[in-house]
């Protein structure tokens, strides 16, 4: 059994970099290779496919990718692991395998299914399935192995099972596997990509390089990357994304609950973080289910408001509008681009955007549209629009639910066919209820302060979880962080970014990593593909939380204390 396994990530989500497969083959050693396709708006996407087409469902990219790839692969001994299989595992398995043939390569590809579950009312509902699945078709000999709706972290926790025979008493292992796992599943972020502290990377972050991880058999790693590659890896860039999409220190997962304020983080040399000390007890007694529904169309027109008097300008807007196809389901949201006295059109202008969500295709399509273009020459002074009239399009509706473990028939098909159904955990314990707590003022500080961006002091790193949305903060010095743990709180945080005031925000201290994470519940609505928010994701609202300008210890302030 060799002393560690070296897997990498050649995919964060259903677009990313096309050419990541052979650049993570061609760059370095590898023993397994892994692509993530599934976000959760990509399961409502896989699902239309397969409303048009039953033999879709799965990600096509990831075919197009292997063309190229998959010889290389197999000449290098690199197994591959990937979630691609999305609604119809089984299809992507059989094309993986006519493909192989076409290319005339002799490979064993297998499968793992059993996550779709039957939801009359609902266009897709897929449990989060755990890693022993994947383990037991690696093996079984396999070469690739396609899944369907399993946790990201899976996809490393899997082969790992399979490289070190961990069972499922092995809580600690499977822990620091999934922690490594998370790190990987999102690709280059944990190598520089959308880092706070980008112009500090060697190419500036022009092209970061994809991840992988040196896994041994006590669940420990080493997060890095192929020589010559991109951006970065520190304890910095793991620390941001090991940040991301998390809610509280307990992270619940189907085969083990990992206890994020355990992880310890180390520079190991250039390029290289140990990840260790990570702590797993028994996963809950149940699975997380995503379920996406249709939630009728949506439409959007965009004015642009130039110059003086600009809310009465959108005033009028929204009276006209209201007047001719009613209020229900119309949203108006003014955006304050303007500037004063300036000498160009762009800079003098707010824009108001106004959506229309509706269960009636017409009535959101070019009956709103068209009475937004009919203004043009009725309404305010300098009236225009960004776009021309548009029909409405679908939008779909996630929400979270539970599934019992042993209710759902996870199956790991062999390369032979052979059907292996898949145990649930044999212990099991109630999933710990929320704990976040607001934090702890330490009140005006006694000592002089400067008003700086906060993001001088700290990272962030945000996204969202359906209809809620993570941020998490980080300290860059010990002294910083002394600060930061007492002085935001959720109170000041709803003082800084006011959208968050009216919501449930949950904070969690995560003190090994100088970091505080706050989940902010419905922030985000129905979710990304029905949210009309700016940011649909909450991708910025991390950035957006570094811009403001706060009241800071001078002491901390490089330039003031020396």
């Amino acid at each position: 059994m060799s002393a560690r396994l070296r897997v990498g990530n050649a995919s964060g989500f259903y677009g990313d970099r096309f050419s990541a497969w052979q650049e993570m083959l061609d760059g370095g050693d590898l023993d397994v290779l892994t692509g993530d396709y599934l976000a959760e708006l990509t399961l409502l996407i896989l699902g239309r496919d397969r409303m048009r087409d039953p033999e879709l469902g799965y990600a096509r990219t990831f075919l197009r990718q292997l063309e190229g790839t998959l010889g290389t692969a197999q000449e290098r001994g690199v197994r591959i692991v990937t979630n691609a299989g999305g609604l119809n595992p089984a299809g992507l398995a059989a094309a993986v395998r006519s493909l192989a043939e076409r290319l005339g390569l002799d490979l064993r590809v297998g499968y793992v299914e059993g996550d779709s579950l039957r939801r009359p009312d609902a266009l897709t509902a897929n449990a989060y399935l755990g890693a022993f699945g994947i383990a037991a078709v690696l093996d079984a000999g396999a070469d690739v192995v396609v899944t369907g709706r399993v946790t990201d972290a899976s996809l490393v926790v899997g082969p790992a099972i399979a490289r070190f025979g961990w069972d499922r008493n092995d809580l600690d292992a499977l822990a620091g596997a999934t922690v490594a796992g998370h790190l990987l599943e999102c690709g280059a972020q944990v190598t520089g990509g959308n880092f706070s502290f980008f112009t500090e990377l060697p190419d500036g972050g022009h092209r970061p390089g994809f991840p992988l991880a040196e896994l041994h058999a006590d669940g420990s790693s080493v997060l890095t990357k192929h020589p010559g590659t991109g951006g970065a890896v520190t304890v910095e860039t793991v620390t941001a994304q090991l940040l991301y999409e998390v809610g509280g220190p307990a992270y619940l997962g189907p085969d083990v609950v990992t206890h994020l304020d355990s992880v310890h983080l180390a520079p190991d040399g250039p390029d290289r973080v140990r990840v260790s000390g990570v702590r797993g007890t028994p996963p809950p007694e149940t699975l997380k289910v995503g379920v996406n529904n249709l939630g009728g169309f949506r439409n959007s027109m965009t004015f642009v408001l130039c110059g003086l008097d600009i809310p009465a300008k959108a005033a009028l807007v929204r009276g006209q509008l209201e007047e001719t196809v009613g209020k229900e389901g119309l949203e108006f949201v003014l955006a304050r681009t303007d500037h004063p006295d300036t000498s160009d059109t762009e800079t003098a202008s707010a824009l108001l955007h106004v959506h229309l969500r509706d269960g009636d295709k017409a009535r959101a399509g070019r009956a709103f549209s068209a009475a937004a273009v009919e203004l043009a020459l009725a309404s305010y002074p300098g009236c225009t629009l960004t776009t021309p009239p548009g029909d409405a399009t679908p939008y779909g509706v996630f929400t979270a639910d539970t599934v019992a473990q042993d209710a759902v028939e996870h199956v790991a098909v062999l390369p032979d066919g052979t059907r292996v159904p898949i145990s649930p955990p044999p212990r099991t314990r109630p999933a710990p209820p929320p704990t976040g707590a607001p934090g702890s003022s330490e009140g005006p500080s006694a000592y002089p302060t400067r008003r700086r961006p906060l993001g001088e002091l700290v990272g962030a790193r945000s996204g969202d979880k359906g209809g809620d949305a993570n941020l998490g903060v980080w300290a860059r010095t010990d002294t910083a962080w002394a600060w930061l743990r007492g002085w935001l709180t959720v109170a000041r945080l709803a003082e800084l970014l006011p959208e968050t005031a009216p919501l449930t925000v949950e904070r969690y201290e995560l003190p090994n990593l100088r970091a505080v994470n706050f989940v902010i519940r419905g922030l985000l609505g129905p979710g990304v593909a029905a949210t009309t928010r700016f940011d649909p994701q909450a991708k910025a609202l991390g950035e957006l939380l570094r811009s403001r300008v706060v009241p800071v210890p001078a002491e901390l302030i490089p330039e003031a204390a020396s």
